[in-house]
């Protein structure tokens, strides 16, 4: 029947049951579940046919192993795996931070005319958004800022995504006035053919999210410092203003997170270390070069002792390797250039390398001009660098290679960024039968990685680091051993000094990245191995794509300090390809040769982040047997020196760390910085002691311990030295003793 409606009626055709099914999405729940949903359904509507309750509690979904907003469609191909994820779930609190940012970032510009955006990514414990602004944000403005987003937060407006293709993505930030946006799609994005973005109210941001639902879902947060930074990290672009806060799903987990935070400031090991005489870093020698106090030092080499004497009857063998290498060593690794902006440049034997390496960074900007080209292509000459095959006619990639092809032809060395290629060689220097494997190596070696200033935090974030390393080749039959047994070393390592609270991380690949090497063969069975040792092992584990290595999944051990916070600590690593990449070999017992497995193993994981991460978990009052000096003796007077100097030789020979305060102070001063020199023990000696040839043994913590002999002393403390007792009390940590009187009293 014809119409002038540009809508025609049709009488419906019967559908089939086919056709039925292809309308209908299959979502199989959590527990085994599963139920029909119309197309067009999203996470939201399953939740809600399970209750209202539910569905009001929903934050997001994890869809076929994403995390997605609540409202998004379901796919409509095959069987859909659902997880609805309210407040209970970490993704979900990931999630609501993410949302806080946006919120923030819409207060600022509401407050301040002009702000460009940058990136405003989640943290662990928080979130924060960099600005390109006028206005000098100073921790006076967030009380103002606050109030912003409380309102904000209070109109519970909805988080909408939509999409636009590239080019009219780049018009239409270009009409907000967002530069920062238009030049990262433009450069950053380059391959994406559409760009996604979210709206809240008047605000609009590129993003690829996913966010809660409303703003409403955000029930506790605050904004906690103002940093500078730089555009892309990059210290040669635009600086920024960088707000930093945190969010929290009720008031309640704000406060102990506050709390928390109070009292990591009170722990902090840059302050700790500067009072303590642990460590300095000095302008003079670099920042993030860190230089080991003799206390500091005495704390590091009790460690090291401790682990190597483990190590020996485990059956490593003890390397040393130079901190450069050639830079072909790395190439083949994959090292250079993978990680190459974390690297310092190259060192090369001709005047004119460092230049051409510049120039090789440069290029790839492809923002020069004609008159750059030529002034290099002279000074180069001019250095002795003959360029016959650079024309700046060329493509970038022909000029690229001509630089490389020179390069290569150089000796050129780089600061040592991994120990591991150092210890394939040591490996390879000897023919090896399947009756010498496993090989294990081990070194504490010094590795440099050239990390962006801003990043750099005490000894926690540094450029030069010592590695507890070692390297073990086996053979394929040997791995499920070697690891499990690599494990329980870095599980009595953290033991001995109290870290029992901890999870284990499994970083595997991300398939859909190319930043990997090896073969998918190769990464299937490193995979399946650890998690099968894992699991046998009973340790609690949580799976985590995209964070491996490059050559390898790792089993990342994620440790929780006394006040709750979570460290990456030793981590343990598989790996089919350096052997491969270096064409490893040993003779089976076939006569043939075969290619060895590589595990990476680092208890500690580098010594200064270690020891940065004790001093804040001990809050610098270190168990007795690594504090730096574990006992002091305190005369009364100067009448008893020479007495405290006999107990002090006695203590010494028996192999105890100790000190005679020799000043001329009451015996409740010298108790009370003692105390304040977080040191565990003092003998106190007066005239009494001295005439019965005993001490009074005192512990920081515990107080007086009563009257006995040296030789009694110090085998109760031997005692507790041998157990590697861990005595330290975190509330007391910080509550230094301060009468005076009270001690004279007691003496």
């Amino acid at each position: 029947m014809r119409s002038d409606s540009p809508f025609v009626s049709v009488e419906p055709r019967a559908k089939s049951v086919e056709e039925i099914k292809k309308v209908m999405i299959e979502v199989q729940l959590p527990d085994g579940s599963k139920k029909e949903y119309p197309a067009g359904s999203s996470a939201y509507d399953v939740a809600a046919s399970i209750g209202e309750r539910l569905a009001g509690a929903c934050i997001a979904a994890e869809v076929n192993g994403t995390i997605v907003d609540l409202n998004r469609a379901l796919p409509e191909e095959g069987t859909v795996n659902l997880r609805l994820l309210t407040d209970r779930d970490a993704e979900a609190l990931a999630v609501m931070r993410h949302s806080a940012a946006h919120v923030m970032a819409r207060a600022v510009m509401r407050l301040y005319p002009g702000v460009s955006l940058a990136f405003g990514p989640t943290l662990s414990n928080g979130f924060y958004y960099d600005f390109d602004l006028e206005h000098k944000i100073s921790e006076d403005d967030f009380p103002r800022i606050e109030e912003e987003m409380k309102a904000i937060i209070k109109e519970a407006e909805p988080f909408e995504q939509f999409s636009l293709p590239r080019d009219e993505a780049v018009e239409f930030c270009d009409g907000l006035h967002q530069a920062l946006k238009v030049e990262h799609i433009q450069t950053g994005l380059a391959e994406h053919s559409e760009l996604g973005f979210y709206r809240q109210g008047e605000f609009v941001d590129l993003c690829r999210g996913p966010h809660i639902p409303h703003a409403g879902k955000i029930k506790a947060f605050k904004l906690m410092s103002v940093a500078g930074s730089y555009w892309k990290g990059d210290a040669g672009n635009k600086q920024l203003q960088r707000l930093y806060g945190t969010a929290w799903f009720n008031k309640k987990e704000l406060k102990a997170y506050l709390a928390q935070m109070e009292e990591a400031k009170r722990r902090d090991h840059r302050v700790l270390g500067k009072k303590l005489g642990l460590f300095t870093i000095s302008n003079a020698v670099g920042q993030g070069l860190c230089l080991w106090m003799p206390k500091g030092a005495t704390i590091r080499a009790l460690l090291e002792d401790f682990i190597k004497a483990e190590l020996v009857k485990l059956g490593y063998e003890p390397v040393y390797s130079p901190h450069i290498g050639r830079v072909e060593m790395y190439e083949t690794s994959g090292h250079f250039p993978y990680y190459r902006e974390s690297q310092f440049p190259p060192m090369f034997g001709h005047d004119a390398g460092q230049l051409v390496d510049v120039w090789t960074e440069r290029l790839k900007d492809e923002s020069l001009t004609a008159e750059d080209e030529a002034q290099f292509i002279e000074t180069a000459r001019r250095l002795g660098c003959e360029l016959d095959d650079y024309d700046p006619k060329y493509p970038v990639d022909d000029r690229l290679q001509t630089l490389q092809d020179w390069q290569h032809q150089q000796e050129r060395y780089l600061l040592k960024p991994m120990n591991c290629p150092h210890h394939v060689q040591i490996y390879k220097a000897q023919p090896r039968s399947y009756r010498d494997l496993p090989v294990r190596l081990a070194e504490f070696g010094t590795v440099y990685r050239h990390e962006q200033s801003g990043e750099l935090n005490g000894m926690l974030r540094v450029r030069g680091l010592t590695q507890d390393d070692a390297h073990q080749f086996c053979t394929p039959e040997q791995v499920e051993e070697e690891f499990r047994n690599t494990l329980d070393l870095v599980k009595y390592v953290l033991g001995s000094v109290g870290l029992e609270n901890y999870r284990v991380q499994l970083s595997l690949r991300d398939p859909n990245s190319d930043k990997y090497v090896g073969s998918d063969e190769n990464w299937q069975r490193a995979e399946a191995s650890l998690r099968k040792v894992l699991q046998e092992a009973g340790l609690p584990f949580s799976e985590q794509e995209g964070e491996a290595a490059f050559y390898g999944p790792k089993a990342d051990f994620m440790v929780r300090d006394c006040i709750g916070r979570e460290w990456q600590l030793g981590t343990v690593q598989l790996d089919y390809n350096l052997p491969e990449r270096f064409e490893l070999e040993y003779i089976g017992a076939d006569n043939r040769p075969h290619r060895p497995v590589m595990i990476h193993r680092a208890p500690f994981g580098s010594m200064e982040r270690f020891v940065g991460m004790l001093i804040e978990h001990f809050a610098g009052a270190f168990p007795l047997w690594l504090a730096p000096e574990q006992i002091r003796v305190l005369p009364i007077s100067d009448r008893f020196l020479d007495y405290a100097r006999e107990v002090e030789k006695k203590f010494t020979a028996a192999g105890f760390r100790i000190k005679t305060d020799t000043r001329s102070e009451k015996i409740g001063h010298k108790i009370r910085d003692a105390q304040l020199d977080l040191i565990p023990y003092m003998l106190v000696v007066g005239e009494k002691e001295a005439e019965n040839n005993t001490v009074a043994l005192r512990c920081r913590i515990d107080g007086d311990l009563g009257s006995m002999t040296p030789d009694e002393a110090a085998a109760r403390l031997g005692e507790e030295v041998a157990e590697r007792r861990i005595r330290q009390v975190a509330e007391s940590t910080f509550d230094a003793f301060d009468g005076e009187d009270e001690a004279a009293n007691e003496y």
